[in-house]
């Protein structure tokens, strides 16, 4: 970040000291500050946000909009000034019948002004130097393809048409919905449909790019109508207070606000590659950890060359969540194929616990605690994913557990859990959260579990949706209850692991709906391990978890100090450039 800080440096030339500090001396926490996206959301399926950059571009306005990003120059024509011609030409436009006489608002108290203004600025509502008029309603069917003139609704570009309803670069303001507040500047021709607000201005007296930044730091979406939808008004417009700026100090300060944010961008994009480039980077080396297997002098070997390289830059390689996740698939795959625990000659091996396992599912169908399963075929060498190391043999997953679907009515049942695939996390094995039959409200048939039993989601099930019972209960007939016949922690792990994944997402490809049959699920093939070793493997497993969710622990309180250290220094920049401040008061929003 040598080089964008030194552009930085450079752009703040000029600026306040203080001021310039608090951007180009904190480089690091505008980095830094990253926040992982919820699941759900508008606008972006990154899976990160840049918080801290985002934070920099809003002190970057609000300093802009407040004098505190420009010098001021004493020759500049005041804003008192500008405003006198405002009001005049606005009375000409009435007279003239161009637009309505407005009602007229208080003036702005000194309780309202919240701190002192620089040389030659003034303070005044929106309704002295903006009107607005909605934009008109296009239907689907006029919108089309071919058109090259651009729809504009409440969040920018929503399709085109053949003719405009705006004939100039002109600010839109989005009026309805979601996108409510949002600010926008259109092309020479383009439509504007009634989901926004069409402004208009004098242009001899604001320049457009600055207002486009002052609505922008500006919050517009104060909403006092008692709907649900956001609405906004010229009730709510009108009445509110910015600071207005003489037109050549406009003009410098729309100069520099390019500037600067151009430079965002490109600490946006240096940052994004950054994050690209580990996460490549820690894929690339914990992949050369699962190539081949153990059972050559040449594969160990290599195995521990690859493993000391990363153990040797472990604290930079797993430094974010995403890493953090590779790094406990990585442990699930080095357990399922016998590379994370020593082998034991003497142990028994597991051919010899399936061919038991075998015999025990023939006397309890012979006494019909079980049903007959269909003969599973037999495993190809071109189907198993690699080689085993000694002891270890490939089975199908329908040979080593059995399917207990005991449908009961709920009705029966209302103080017992229940669980359903939402209640589960995903590719953990952990229980999000617990709530009863009556809780659920669940009405149609459920199956029965038993504590110890493994319960599988069959829908979306490359999303590994499984956990160990640790109770009684019901489960949803969207999961199979089932009773495994080796150590059900240690299948539990297969069930995690990319091995069985990798087997799943094939299967899921070949039907429209993506649910696991019983047959698509028996036939799965999965690595198993002798009974001790198996064991060895869980205990080594959950201990490596466990410490690898310490790490994100960590990681996440450092995430969130430098989240809050970025708030710290915009709050600090804000406080220290003003003469008379009101910080608690600021109407900073994010940048639309």
């Amino acid at each position: 970040m040598a080089d964008a800080k030194q552009l930085m440096t450079s752009a703040m030339d000029g600026v306040n000291v203080d001021n310039a500090g608090a951007i180009i001396d904190h480089i690091d926490v505008w980095t830094n500050a990253i926040k992982k996206r919820n699941a759900t959301g508008r606008g972006s399926n990154k899976k990160i946000e840049l918080t801290g950059i985002k934070k920099l571009r809003e002190l970057i306005l609000e300093l802009a909009v407040r004098g505190k990003l420009v010098p001021q120059d004493a020759n500049d024509e005041p804003a008192s000034v500008l405003l006198e011609k405002i009001a005049k030409e606005k009375a000409q436009l009435i007279a003239d019948k161009k637009i309505k006489k407005q009602k007229p608002l208080p003036a702005i108290t000194n309780d309202e002004r919240l701190f002192n203004l620089p040389l030659g600025w003034e303070w005044v509502r929106l309704q002295s130097i903006i009107q607005i008029s909605s934009g008109k309603a296009l239907t689907s069917k006029q919108m089309n393809k071919e058109g090259k003139v651009p729809v504009y609704g409440g969040n920018g570009v929503t399709g085109f048409h053949e003719t405009q309803n705006v004939d100039k670069r002109t600010l839109v303001i989005g009026r309805v919905g979601f996108y409510c507040g949002s600010v926008h500047t259109t092309p020479q021709r383009a439509w504007v449909t009634d989901n926004a607000f069409i402004t208009s201005f004098s242009e001899e007296n604001i320049d457009i790019d600055y207002l486009s930044w002052l609505l922008k730091a500006t919050d517009l979406n104060e909403n006092d109508n008692a709907t649900a939808q956001p609405v906004i008004s010229g009730r709510n417009l009108y009445p509110i207070i910015v600071c207005f700026p003489p037109l050549a100090e406009q003009r410098r300060i729309v100069g520099k606000i390019d500037e600067l944010m151009f430079l965002c961008d490109q600490l946006e994009q240096q940052t994004e590659q950054s994050l690209s480039a580990h996460q490549t980077l820690v894929e690339v080396l914990l992949s050369t950890l699962t190539k081949g297997t153990l059972t050559d002098s040449d594969n160990a070997e290599s195995f521990q060359t690859s493993w000391q390289r990363i153990a040797e830059h472990f604290d930079v390689l797993f430094s974010t969540e995403h890493s953090i996740e590779q790094l406990k698939q990585t442990i699930l795959q080095l357990a399922v194929m016998g590379k994370l625990v020593p082998q034991n000659p003497s142990d028994e091996p597991a051919s010899v616990l399936l061919e038991k396992i075998a015999e025990e599912k023939a006397l309890l169908i012979a006494d019909k605690k079980i049903k007959k399963q269909k003969i599973l075929p037999a495993i190809s060498d071109e189907e198993k994913p690699f080689e085993l190391t000694k002891g270890w043999t490939w089975c199908k997953f329908g040979e080593v557990v059995n399917f207990k679907a005991e449908l009961v009515k709920p009705d029966n049942y209302q103080l017992f859990d229940q669980v359903a695939p939402d209640s589960i996390e995903k590719g953990t094995g952990r229980l999000l959260s617990r709530r009863t039959v009556k809780e659920s409200g669940v009405k149609g048939p459920n199956s029965r579990f038993y504590t110890g039993q493994l319960l599988y989601s069959k829908i979306r099930p490359s999303l590994s949706k499984a956990i160990i019972a640790e109770f009684d209960g019901l489960c949803s007939a969207d999961m199979y209850p089932l009773e495994s016949m080796i150590d059900s922690k240690y299948l539990l792990k297969i069930i995690l692991s990319e091995v069985f994944l990798v087997q799943v997402r094939k299967a899921e490809n070949r039907i429209k709906m993506p649910k696991l049959n019983i047959d698509s699920l028996s036939n799965i093939i999965i690595p198993v391990a002798p009974v001790t070793e198996q064991h060895s493997i869980v205990a080594k497993v959950d201990a490596l978890m466990a410490l690898c969710d310490q790490l994100k622990a960590r990681l996440i309180d450092a995430q969130t100090t430098q989240l809050h250290l970025s708030d710290a220094v915009v709050t600090n920049a804000l406080s220290n450039s003003l003469t008379d401040t009101l910080a608690e008061k600021t109407t900073t929003k994010v940048i639309r």
